[in-house]
């Protein structure tokens, strides 16, 4: 009886409709897992725009590891980003003067490729006080 059990489970469960391995784990073409890019806007502080805070802000236990994607790959991007403006600082006796010799000389030169950010949310470097921003895409909803 507990073998005929289970002949009719296993058969069951193949004919379910369950999708494959490589279905279940296929990405979609709209993701932006793993993608990257060298996509760095200028940032101006009197634009209005909304900067990030780069700060997990999650209060449900569910959804809090998604909710945390964007703020870790903000902090992250941050984080190499004034390590490669701090060495070029070092070596070079001053900061890039503006955002073409930021993307020339550190972004090009090194060949950095930052990741896509969810949301819409772009990057963008502020000259004056040698830091990459987050900023909100502008058409996205604030909240």
């Amino acid at each position: 009886m507990r073998r005929l059990l289970t002949v009719i489970l296993m058969l069951s469960a193949g004919g379910c409709g369950m999708k494959s391995i490589e279905d279940q784990t296929k990405k979609s073409p709209n993701s932006i897992i793993g993608k990257k890019t060298q996509d760095i806007g200028g940032f101006d502080p009197n634009a209005g725009a909304k900067v990030s805070d780069s700060r997990i802000h999650a209060t449900d236990p569910i959804t809090a590891p998604t909710s945390a994607y964007g703020p870790m790959l903000e902090q992250i991007s941050k984080s190499h980003i004034e390590h490669a403006v701090n060495l070029y600082e070092a070596t070079e006796g001053h900061y890039p003067k503006d955002l073409d010799e930021f993307m020339e000389k550190i972004i090009k030169a090194n060949n950095i490729q930052l990741p896509v950010l969810p949301g819409g949310k772009k990057y963008q470097y502020d000259v004056e006080n040698h830091k990459l921003v987050v900023v909100d895409a502008p058409d996205a909803p604030r909240p």
